[in-house]
Order: structure tokens, then sequence, then C-alpha cells
């Protein structure tokens, strides 16, 4: 009940801001050729196969996604005649060895429940396979900000913080998991996010939409409890004399090529 991921229009409030400009980023960084087949895994409501199509020029891109909530958005928003969306599982993709030049994955490898065997399928049907994950251990500011707060009051969330489930999204066990998926030249590099929120309104709004580990801790309080989050967060926050409060997203990007 914690954790929804059908909603894309609320994922969208919640980490839209973020998760566009680190797609671009990311995708201009990997230099691949014009009109390259691509597969984007975990693609989620489209930032990364937006950026995909509107900065690689690819012959073809396949977005797939877990969702099909996020997968209805995705469609809504991208119409493009290279592309198409289906629904499927990062473990056992449906697609034949070597079916494209590239798999890419944003901003989703963390939640797939075995990273490793994702991995692997992905060195199956691309040569060359990249991601990136949010650094949720230390480069997280939305959400290191959120977590601190409601631990104060509720001890119980911290099995739920990102940075304890997720402590592998650091650059030496990303090489890990690539490296052991039979990857060479294996390269891991920072994509920083800054972002100015207009005021505290602007920063607590996303996490009433209820997707995501944290939204979806939100709106599981009662309204007395949320309301006590929200007034302690307000006075945490580093905001600026104007009310503005600037944090900074961090990714990890990771690449590698499959062995002939």
């Amino acid at each position: 009940m914690r954790e929804i991921w059908a909603a894309g229009d609320a994922y969208e409030a919640y980490m839209g801001r973020w998760s566009t400009p680190v797609a671009e980023r990311f995708v201009r960084g990997l230099g691949m050729p014009a009109r390259s087949r691509w597969l984007d895994v975990g693609c989620g409501t489209g930032a990364l196969s937006a950026a995909v199509l509107s900065v690689a020029d690819p012959a073809r891109l396949v977005g797939m996604d877990p969702s099909a909530g996020f997968l209805s958005l995705a469609r809504g928003r991208i119409v493009d005649a290279r592309s198409a969306f289906v629904v499927g599982d990062a473990g056992s993709l449906p697609f034949a060895d070597h079916a494209f030049d590239a798999v890419v994955s944003g901003l989703a490898l963390n939640f797939v429940l075995d990273p490793s065997r994702a991995v692997a399928e992905f060195a199956r049907v691309a040569p060359m396979v990249a991601a990136y994950v949010w650094d949720y251990p230390g480069g997280m500011g939305i959400l290191s900000h959120f977590w601190d707060a409601a631990l104060s009051l509720d001890p119980a969330v911290d099995e739920l913080d990102e940075k304890h489930r997720f402590p592998w999204c650091r650059p030496e066990p990303l090489a890990r998991l690539w490296t052991a998926a039979g990857l060479a030249d294996v390269s891991v590099h920072p994509i920083e996010i800054p972002t100015v929120f207009a005021d505290f309104d602007d920063y607590w709004r996303p996490f009433l939409g209820g997707q995501g580990p944290a939204p979806g801790y939100v709106m599981s309080l009662p309204d007395d409890h949320r309301a006590a989050l929200r007034d302690l967060l307000r006075s945490r926050l580093p905001a600026k004399p104007d009310g503005s409060i600037p944090l900074t997203a961090r990714a990890w990007s990771v690449r590698g090529v499959a062995n002939p």
C-alpha cells in the first residue's frame, strides 16, 4: 500500500522536474550512432524514451514497463512513428538475442526484483547496455530531508528509506553489477540536476500524489500525523529569504558493452 506505481500524472508531479533533464544528459553522453535500435526498460511515463527520440535520432525505440498506467501516459505524450510501448518484465525480456543496438534503463533498475538477472537480459539483447539510478545514499536532497523528518516522528519508517533499501545505487556496486553480467569497458559517471522549488508548497504538493515510497507513506498517515510531518519539514528545509528551496538530485550513470 505504501509503494504504488500506477498513476503517471502523479509520478510526473513527484519526479518529473528532474527525470527529463537527467534523461537528456544521459542520452547525449552515450554517443550512440543515429538510426540505432533502442530498448528502454522500465520506461515509466516516457522521460527517457522521449529523450532518445529527440536527441539520438533512432531508427526504432521500444519502451517497456510493467505498469499499464505509466505506459498509458507514455503513449499519450509520445506520438512518434518510430516508437512503441509494451508491457513487460525486465527479468525476462520478450525479445530475441541481439534484437537491439542499445538497452537503456532510467531510474528503474533499483525497483527490479533481481537486478543481476535484468542486466544479464539487457546484455543478451543488445551490445551496449546503460542505465542510471538516483544516488539515494547521498545525492537526493528531496528525499533525504523528507526521510530524516519522517524518522524523527516515526522510527518505523527507517526500513522504507531508499538509502537503506538501495545501498548499491553507488559507483562501485553498479560497476560490479555490470561486470558480473559479462559486460566490458564499464564506466560510471554522476549526473547532477539542480532544482529550485518556488516555495514549501511546491516541494510538498508532489508527496500527496501517492506514487512511490515516500508519497505512498505520506498518504498512509492519518491527517494529524501528515500535518505534523508537513510542519516539521517546513521548519527544516533550507529555504532562502524569498521562500525558495534549492535542492539537487544526483544520479549515477553506468554503461558497458557486451563481449562479442
